[in-house]
């Protein structure tokens, strides 16, 4: 029995987040460049955007490009860019045509304008479907996140518009990038890495970890049921104890 038979469409993950690694090193093991890996890192992501339409998933979160990787050499940098033009204008009539939402977190302003450009666009002229809400993590870090956050309140506080007594877990996740999306339930990481790379800090606090050696561009809905599978598999207790949870 497949992986996709085994899962229990009653309890689907409402948000499931995914660390996309492994491109450059799938491109390797197949004697190409590195930017064949993120070519076919994008035909993966709308395998994995079907996937969830497929399964139910409302919430998919995907860690594009991290703060981090503008210190990559500017040649891969500058092909991934471009990537990601060409992707936004290739890929838009299929979410519309699939009623995909397209979000995005992260300090925008860093791309590219002509990016930038696009990527607004595409949210803009996507923002009324009602399907699987994709959710780009582009130029992006939790901590980058947590504080911008934090400067906010700060501003707010100085400025008397907010008091130090209103300062809680509450009014921080509101000052988040994430305001208007649920924490992610399940994290799935490929390529064999088990770290989380400054993804979602604030955010996966109770959420399900799930690693795998498959690199991302042979990440496929099979691999994705069996990441759902494992998740289903797991008892969530929130600090509670199993009886509490069971009752």
């Amino acid at each position: 029995m497949s992986y996709i038979e085994q899962i229990d469409k009653t309890r689907v993950p409402q948000h499931v987040a995914i660390i996309m690694d492994g491109n450059g090193r799938w491109a390797k093991k197949q004697g190409l460049n590195r930017f064949f890996g993120h070519q076919a890192g994008v035909t993966a992501v709308r395998k994995i955007t079907e996937a969830c339409a497929e399964f139910d998933v409302k919430y998919l979160t995907l860690y594009a490009f991290s703060t981090e990787n503008w210190n990559r050499p500017k040649e891969e940098v500058d092909a991934l860019m471009t990537l990601l033009v060409d992707a936004i204008e290739r890929e838009t009539p299929d979410l519309m045509k699939n009623n995909v939402r397209l979000r995005a977190i992260g300090d925008l302003a860093r791309l590219p304008k002509n990016a930038e450009d696009k990527f607004r666009g595409c949210m803009r002229l996507t923002e009324n479907n009602t399907g699987v809400n994709l959710v780009l993590a582009l130029s992006y870090s939790s901590r980058w996140e947590i504080t911008n956050a934090t400067r906010q309140i700060a501003k707010a506080v100085k400025e008397g518009s907010m008091s130090i007594d209103d300062i809680n877990e509450e009014m921080l996740s509101k000052s988040m990038t994430t305001c208007e999306i649920p924490d992610p339930d399940l994290l799935i990481r490929t390529s064999g890495e088990l770290r989380i790379s400054n993804f979602l800090l604030w955010q996966l606090a109770y959420a399900e970890l799930y690693f795998t050696d498959v690199y991302w561009p042979d990440f496929d809905k099979e691999q994705l049921a069996k990441a759902i599978v494992d998740y289903q598999g797991r008892e969530r207790r929130y600090g509670m104890t199993s009886e509490q949870v069971n009752s």
